[in-house]
């Protein structure tokens, strides 16, 4: 893999790991996972009239993407409320690539060189060795986290190839940024209320236009990148962002790094260092 097309993804790492330490820290999660998705439809939404329209052929991707994303958002939200994110986290982000991996050749033949598997296997590991250290979190919340790195491989596949066939990847993101957030708001306005979700936005604007512009960016990236290299690959280096995240609670948030997640640490760079060399 090129080493620009690796800093462009772990930049969205980074950028993953921070939306996500917002919705953790608020205090309505399902609310905010939905700013996060409204931030993204805002930050897009200026710079559409400036770029082509997708292919016609990627728009059945975009409104596949949107339903996928939508259950993403929830599974976030209510695997949070049911564990521990030293749990939950690792495992939605760490066997979702090893999903992608698996079933690459079967569902769109691309093949993976055995250095790059060795990379993905390696960086699944660092990742899932994360989930050891927690004591938080029970069956429901490892259940959701397993049902959402489903989805998570199921957009990965969807998006990997609507940002191929759309003729222009950013085009792609950008379009298909507002539909998560319509479906998400209107399920909060039907369950919730309107009043009481207006008031959850005025208050919290800002956490959802910076998780949201984060969060745009980061999947953005990804996507880019799944135009250059294997999207397997790309999925993998992807999940990098629990280093970011334990970077985030070490030093902003002050808690303790345990030996699991030095262990973590070391693993996961040496999973990105073989996938610079595959």
């Amino acid at each position: 893999m090129p080493l620009d097309v690796i800093a462009l993804v772990l930049l969205g790492a980074l950028l993953h790991a921070t939306w996500n330490a917002l919705v953790k820290s608020g205090s309505e999660k399902s609310l905010d996972a939905a700013m996060v998705a409204l931030g993204a439809a805002v930050v897009a939404f200026p710079f559409l009239p400036l770029l082509p329209l997708p292919r016609p052929e990627a728009w059945p991707y975009i409104l596949v993407s949107a339903l996928f994303q939508f259950a993403y958002f929830q599974l976030v939200a209510a695997s949070y409320r049911a564990g521990d994110i030293g749990l939950v986290y690792p495992l939605m982000r760490g066997v979702a690539p090893l999903i992608v991996a698996a079933t690459s050749r079967l569902v769109i033949g691309e093949e993976l060189s055995g250095g790059a598997l060795a990379g993905i296997l390696t960086i699944s590991a660092g990742v899932l060795t994360l989930a050891f250290e927690s004591r938080n979190g029970g069956k429901h919340a490892i259940m959701l986290a397993l049902l959402n790195a489903c989805v998570i491989a199921s957009y990965t596949y969807v998006d990997g190839i609507g940002a191929r066939v759309s003729g222009n990847p950013i085009s792609y993101t950008l379009w298909m940024a507002p539909l998560p957030a319509v479906l998400l708001f209107a399920w909060a306005f039907l369950r919730r209320g309107v009043k009481p979700v207006l008031r959850h936005v005025v208050h919290n604007w800002w956490r959802g236009l910076i998780g949201g512009g984060g969060s745009l960016a980061a999947y953005g990236l990804a996507l880019w990148a799944m135009t250059k290299a294997p999207v397997a690959t790309v999925a993998a280096l992807r999940e990098t962002s629990i280093l970011f995240a334990v970077v985030i609670s070490a030093v902003f948030l002050k808690e303790r790094v345990s030996i699991w997640r030095a262990i973590a640490a070391c693993v996961i760079a040496l999973g990105a260092l073989l996938l610079r060399l595959a």
